[in-house]
């Protein structure tokens, strides 16, 4: 874990572009149509999945086919992309010796890349035991050739097992070694046992002694419960990171056995008493039997809606969608199974993906989140309405084709990121650099090499498509925070270092970082050695982040 007690120093920043070669490498504007202009206004994203009523993918759909509405009011689609335009692409070229890079085309050239989540963290051992066996079976009888798929799991934490790969053997190795993990603190604390029934003065005493117990128990429930949530937030928040700036539709098949809350509650309808875009009763189904089975304390309430809103914003934006997978099978458990197969479907509406419960043939479930990707076409609209407050908005697909069904995520939270404090910018860029597996949501290449003074200058090449700029009159301006963190070959931290950019550009200058990408360097004093570095940068005005890994000494 990356320690953030380390001074931070304010250094230089030298800013130009670049003609040369290391340039070439950067991604080619036209493979993300629209999204290279970011000034002033946001681009809603949303997958429609678009079936017969066999739930066969419909092809051949054009943009004229669709009609948005955001809030009840017609909106413009100013991006379209087909299924068919989806599809793999060809494997990128080498990179030149010394370069490294996080753009989507060196994480994954295949089709459209789907993750399989092994959840141990709210998952008993036999459950993911079952889950393991079935996803053998998956990767033995459905697996198709060109599949693009990577294993991660969550225990205290979420961890990549394999990273994207079409290769089939390296599936069923990870998953014939995965061994199951206990749930961290996620199994309920046992009953105290309560005193023998007595009489006189000993009976108050006993009483006492008795709701004493119990309010211990609840306190270490709640713990319990609080601890699940964090897990899973933070695992969420990875899964943005990773998978943001990857092209299309991302699948996250997530096999668990519940989820500590939903992703949305009801619609915000605006300020309550207290000042909160929350009502009590949104409140409470986050924390109450629409989510956590045993509830969240009233005094966490707010602080896990403030931070499900969030989550719920970054994969809209994202295009992440959750297939969740009920791994405990057919086994009925009343009321409180409902509302646990409630909470998955809940977060699978609201990502765009579809839940898959109260099933014993888990597998069928994996292999329905794959059809989708041949019935998905990807919308973008700006929204007329450009008031960011935080607000609930939804949204409505039709098509105009008859007999199909067409499924999307209803809505989106509009939060603006910018708004988003220091202190929080700085725990985001460390939480990144924890993932230990790039974030792809800023795309760009790097160099690092020895310069004078025996400083190591480590160089950034941003993708100018994956900045946001704010219109500032006469030019436009970036706001973005870099950081580099070395590590010695055990793992101890050699140096922290971060700078901030904020800065107005001319017009014509602009243009070009567009065309040609934004070029920044940091010097860092680095001990001589086969250590590791991570780069990572952050765009305040959209919340995005990229970071890679860089090799040093060799």
């Amino acid at each position: 874990m990356l320690s953030r007690r380390v001074k931070l120093r304010s250094l230089f920043v030298p800013l130009y572009f670049l003609a040369s070669s290391f340039a070439q490498t950067a991604r080619e504007p036209d493979q993300v149509p629209a999204l290279s202009i970011r000034v002033s206004t946001r681009l809603v994203i949303l997958d429609a999945v678009v079936t017969d009523k066999q739930g066969r993918p419909v092809p051949g759909l054009q943009a004229s086919d669709f009609m948005v509405a955001e809030k009840g009011k017609p909106q413009k689609i100013s991006v379209f992309t087909p299924p068919t335009e989806a599809a793999a692409k060809p494997q990128a070229p080498a990179l030149p010796p010394g370069v490294y890079s996080n753009r989507p085309e060196y994480r994954t050239s295949g089709s459209s890349p789907t993750v399989i989540l092994l959840d141990a963290a709210n998952t008993s051992l036999p459950d993911q035991s079952l889950a393991r066996f079935q996803m053998v079976r998956w990767v033995l009888d459905e697996y198709r050739p060109g599949d693009r798929v990577a294993i991660f799991s969550l225990t205290n934490g979420l961890s990549v097992l394999s990273d994207f790969t079409d290769d089939p053997s390296v599936l069923l190795d990870v998953l014939r070694q995965f061994v199951e993990q206990k749930p961290p603190l996620t199994a309920a604390p046992a009953a105290p046992d309560a005193p023998a029934l007595i009489g006189g003065a000993a009976s108050q005493s006993a009483m006492l002694l008795t709701r004493q117990f119990a309010n211990f128990h609840s306190a270490e429930l709640q713990f319990v419960i609080n601890h699940r949530a964090d897990i899973t937030i933070s695992a969420m928040q990875s899964l943005v990171r990773i998978l943001g700036g990857l092209p299309g539709r991302k699948n996250v098949i997530w096999l668990t056995s519940s989820f500590p809350f939903s992703l949305v509650p009801e619609e915000a309808t605006g300020l309550d008493a207290s000042g909160s875009r929350w009502t009590s009763a949104e409140l409470g189904r986050i924390g109450g039997s629409g989510g956590f089975q045993n509830g969240l304390d009233p005094g966490q309430q707010r602080l896990y809606a403030d931070k499900v809103r969030d989550i719920a914003a970054r994969f809209a934006n994202s295009q992440v969608a959750i297939y969740p997978v009920d791994v405990t099978g057919l086994d009925p458990r009343g009321s409180r199974d409902f509302q646990r197969q409630e909470t998955m479907k809940e977060i699978a509406d609201e990502t765009g993906g579809q839940a898959f419960v109260n099933q014993n043939d888990i597998q069928r479930g994996v292999e329905m989140a794959f059809s989708d990707r041949a019935a998905s076409y990807t919308l973008g609209y700006y929204p007329a309405d450009k008031k960011w407050d935080g607000g609930y908005r939804k949204i409505s697909v039709k098509v105009n084709r008859q007999g199909v069904e067409v499924r999307h995520r209803p809505g989106y939270f509009a939060l603006d990121p910018a708004t988003e404090n220091q202190k929080k910018t700085e725990r985001e860029l460390g939480d990144a650099l924890e993932d230990r597996i790039s974030a792809t949501q800023i795309a760009f290449d790097a160099t690092v090499s020895r310069v004078e003074g025996g400083k190591t200058r480590c160089q950034f090449l941003i993708d100018g498509s994956s900045l946001t700029a704010r219109d500032a009159g006469s030019g436009r301006q970036l706001d973005l925070d870099f950081a580099v963190v070395t590590f010695a070959p055990d793992g101890k931290i050699l140096t922290n270092q971060r700078m901030k950019l904020a800065k107005v550009l001319p017009l014509d200058t602009y243009e070009q970082l567009l065309k040609k990408g934004l070029t920044v360097h940091l010097d860092v004093d680095i001990p001589p050695g086969k250590n590791l570095a991570w780069l990572a940068v952050r765009d305040n005005y959209s919340g995005n982040i990229g970071t890679l890994q860089a090799t040093l000494g060799q």
